[in-house]
């Protein structure tokens, strides 16, 4: 009797533990098929996306929609331009001072001069501009540094006023064909004598179209003028702490002197 029981339980475990794996197959199945149709979902949403955005661009007209995009392009050419420029503007300020410093120590002006030759960026023009004064004394030095760093700022904030002029462009152009659209809706309605939803529809949809997509270039072109503005103050600021910090060791050269 109790070997029956023994076996009954033996098969009743190997039936449950089978049947608790057969359940987790079936529910691993299950979720790959979920997760296969999910994918295939997204890319028919993505690829929608697209053709839809496409249709629309079609749909607001070659004039007013051609011009919005060039001033995308022309805005996005602008700035991959500076921010490209400003990368290569950014430089370890520590540390060329440390150079200029030591520069300074063991060969003076003229092997600190030497030094800042091999250096690229505003910085390090700065610098030389200002050991080229030096033989005049530390106050040419410093004038010398502060007329200097206003030409690079200068240089920094190039072609920056044309992105922003792009940024104003772009949703005004959008505006004016809206503008239009509504006016060619309203002689249509004049032309049929009759206010029909059918006759205005098209230009009214055109109309708004171009105020979308002007719209999102202004913000497109809007991210990354606010990130190269953000840029510049930075650079700014290390130029200033930078050029304070070199008079000073102007000053305690020529006292070494």
């Amino acid at each position: 009797m109790k070997k029956v029981f023994t076996i009954l339980a033996i098969v009743g475990m190997l039936f449950f533990v089978t049947t608790n794996i057969q359940a987790q197959t079936d529910k691993a199945q299950t979720e790959k098929k979920v997760e296969k149709t999910k994918k295939a979902d997204d890319g028919q949403s993505t690829a929608s996306f697209h053709q839809e955005l496409k249709k629309r661009f079609v749909e607001g007209g070659p004039a007013f929609m051609g011009i919005v995009l060039l001033t995308l392009i022309l805005g996005l050419a602008v700035a991959i331009e500076r921010i490209i420029y400003l990368s290569f503007a950014d430089t370890n300020t520590d540390k060329l001072l440390e150079e200029v410093e030591q520069a300074l120590d063991e060969g003076g002006v003229e092997e600190a001069k030497d030094l800042l030759r091999n250096k690229k960026g505003p910085i390090a023009s700065i610098f030389y501009e200002g050991l080229e004064r030096m033989d005049e004394g530390v106050d040419a030095a410093e004038k010398a540094v502060i007329s200097y760093g206003n030409v690079q700022v200068g240089q920094l904030e190039k072609n920056v006023s044309w992105l922003a002029l792009f940024i104003a462009v772009a949703p005004m152009f959008g505006f004016m064909g809206t503008v239009i659209g509504m006016i060619q809706a309203f002689d249509k309605i004049e032309a049929a004598g009759d206010m029909q939803p059918s006759l205005v529809a098209g230009g009214i949809k055109v109309a708004l179209l171009t105020t979308v997509f002007g719209l999102i270039v202004a913000i497109i072109l809007q991210v990354f003028y606010n990130f190269i503005i953000a840029k510049i103050d930075s650079i700014v600021n290390k130029m200033e702490d930078a050029s304070i910090s070199l008079v000073d060791m102007l000053v305690k050269y020529s006292h070494k002197k």
